[in-house]
């Protein structure tokens, strides 16, 4: 796919992040945005599934361990076919199947139930793992929240990433540099994360501009290294698209009203 086509699909996807959001009154559009380009490069560009049978057992997997960034993921589904658009004027409303985090019981698309911060990566490490002791080449995708590499549980799946070479894993680490809290560095400094994950056995692409579609695709198509997991380090904006929300904290978790609701979607449409 070209990249001024990927670019169109980025810049549907955040009208329909701030839509989603502007309607429910709730939700997480400053880490939706911030994502955006991680995840259309995936399903678009790298990921073999098709959403006329999503759940076949040889498709490639996806988890959204950041699970708060679902109207991203809802956004990415809908472009790709697996749920229709209308759907998006029933998030976060009860028995909706687009609840605030991704249900893999509800929504085709969707392979595994994320919320709880710090849990996606030991999923997608234990789908990989499968993969390789079924002898299937299926490739898993994940996405991480640079906060959420404060949890504990998060460098144990890394380290059992390694011990078990799965080279069908990729990793993205979300790196916008911000979480409910405040920056990274306020709440809990991450130190040097690259070197981090190449001491904890990953193959490591860094990428200043996390944003650049065209970057994220190359990173994603670069060769795994034979027997080690491959980490995507990505620099994002949060809010990226939307000047106002753009690198500011009290966007993490608050849905825009209708006045900022026609300003961002004018920005986005300009």
């Amino acid at each position: 796919m070209k990249t001024e086509e990927l670019s169109r699909i980025c810049t549907q996807v955040r009208r329909d992040i701030i839509n989603m959001t502007a309607n429910a009154g709730s939700g997480h559009p400053g880490g939706s945005l911030s994502a955006v380009e991680l995840m259309v490069a995936t399903f678009f560009e790298k990921m073999r599934v098709d959403p006329k049978d999503p759940r076949n057992p040889d498709r490639d997997r996806f988890v959204l361990s950041k699970g708060h960034a679902a109207p991203c993921y809802y956004g990415v589904l809908a472009e790709k076919g697996f749920i229709s658009r209308d759907e998006f004027q029933n998030f976060r409303q009860l028995h909706s199947i687009l609840q605030g985090h991704p249900d893999a019981k509800k929504v085709p698309g969707v392979d595994a139930s994320t919320g709880s911060l710090g849990q996606g990566a030991s999923i997608a490490v234990g789908m990989a793992l499968g993969a390789k002791h079924q002898g299937k080449d299926i490739q898993v995708y994940t996405i991480l929240g640079d906060g959420e590499c404060q949890e504990g549980q998060v460098w144990e799946a890394f380290m059992a990433a390694a011990h078990y070479q799965l080279d069908n894993l990729t990793v993205m680490l979300d790196n916008n540099g911000l979480q409910i809290d405040g920056s990274n560095d306020q709440v809990m400094s991450l130190g040097d994360l690259a070197a981090k994950m190449r001491a904890f056995g990953f193959t490591v692409i860094e990428l200043s501009d996390g944003n650049d579609i065209a970057a994220v695709v190359e990173a994603l198509n670069a060769p795994a290294e034979p027997g080690k997991p491959k980490c995507i380090l990505a620099h994002t904006i949060k809010g990226k698209g939307v000047s106002f929300m753009e690198g500011q904290v009290g966007w993490h978790g608050k849905a825009p009203n209708e006045e900022q609701r026609r300003q961002a979607l004018k920005e986005l449409e300009d």
